[in-house]
């Protein structure tokens, strides 16, 4: 039976809006918005976004109702139970909890509240089993806070917590950045997977690699650089690509320019994800659907598709 594998979401991107807008309420939050309309677009990337920049700044708002543990649970309880209605049956939910400690939490109190929420709804949802990954950030003055987040990714890593990522502005802080951080995830052995080669180039996937990623967010710009391809397929590294999100970003001209199908026919073990369902307007069965009606794939090139995405999940 297909098993729907999304190994590519974060959570602060795929919020429903009205629960931002009644958590804004109920704790007295400022929103940049004067009308539930209004929120809704502008928890939606832009039509005319012109970077991955400027995509970034939609996930400020989200953020600020993620600063408390009840509001923390129920989101994260809130897309596992999305998800599952979906029929998803397995799915990996990224955050970074460093960008959530604004009113006084620990990154280890912004991880518990994310996994009370995730456990809540496998409760109610057995049908859905759902891992978090612990997001560093790329930035020139958050190593401290980067390197917290290993320790708290070590302390939780189980049957909940699966994974380190490395997201941000990947063109404004390479990837090469990072060495320390990946340094302490390699020495305490986690399983880790590194957004590169969206808004950079190959050098920033050949980084990742380096630090030990068997999995990489998005990875498009593998389809530029044949030796890297050979290098991909070689090593049976995962690509977790984003068409919608990588053409409203600006990596791709167009849907119909996307390498995904170069990169899939080439042997590359290219997965379908929806990066952030609110901000991208997305779903992982619309990804899946835009792999048929733009790219011409079968139904059996689309079972390969998932069947990559369920063999490179974190949880076994």
């Amino acid at each position: 039976m297909r098993k729907l594998t999304e190994l590519h979401l974060h959570l602060d991107g795929s919020l429903r809006p009205e629960t931002v807008w009644e958590l804004a309420r109920e704790k007295q939050i400022a929103l940049p918005a004067a009308s539930f309309e209004e929120l809704q677009l502008k928890m939606r990337a832009p039509k005319d976004c012109t970077s991955l920049h400027e995509f970034l700044e939609r996930f400020d708002l989200p953020l600020l109702v993620l600063q408390e543990e009840d509001a923390l649970e129920r989101t994260t309880f809130e897309l596992v139970e999305d998800l599952a209605k979906e029929g998803v049956s397995y799915a990996e939910i990224r955050f970074a909890p460093q960008q959530s400690l604004q009113k006084g939490l620990t990154q280890d109190q912004v991880t518990e509240a994310s996994v009370r929420g995730a456990k809540r709804a496998m409760e109610l949802y057995p049908s859905i089993r759902v891992g978090l990954i612990l997001c560093c950030m790329r930035g020139s003055a958050n190593e401290a806070l980067n390197l917290d987040t290993v320790e708290t990714a070590r302390k939780y890593l189980g049957d909940v917590v699966c994974a380190v990522d490395l997201a941000g502005a990947e063109s404004l802080y390479p990837t090469e950045m990072f060495g320390p951080v990946f340094a302490r995830v390699k020495e305490y052995g986690l399983p880790v997977t590194i957004h590169a080669g969206e808004a950079a180039g190959p050098d920033s996937m050949r980084t990742a690699l380096s630090y030990g990623a068997k999995r990489i967010g998005h990875g498009i710009a593998a389809a530029s650089d044949p030796a890297l391809i050979e290098e991909l397929v070689e090593k049976k590294v995962t690509l977790e690509v984003c068409v919608t999100s990588n053409y409203q970003i600006g990596a791709v001209p167009s849907l119909k320019d996307h390498p995904i199908r170069r990169l899939f026919d080439a042997g590359v073990r290219v997965t379908v994800n929806s990066d952030n369902m609110t901000i991208s307007d997305t779903s992982l069965c619309r990804e899946l659907e835009l792999m048929r009606e733009v790219f011409r794939f079968t139904d059996k090139e689309i079972d390969t598709l998932l069947e990559y995405a369920w063999e490179a999940r974190f949880l076994k």
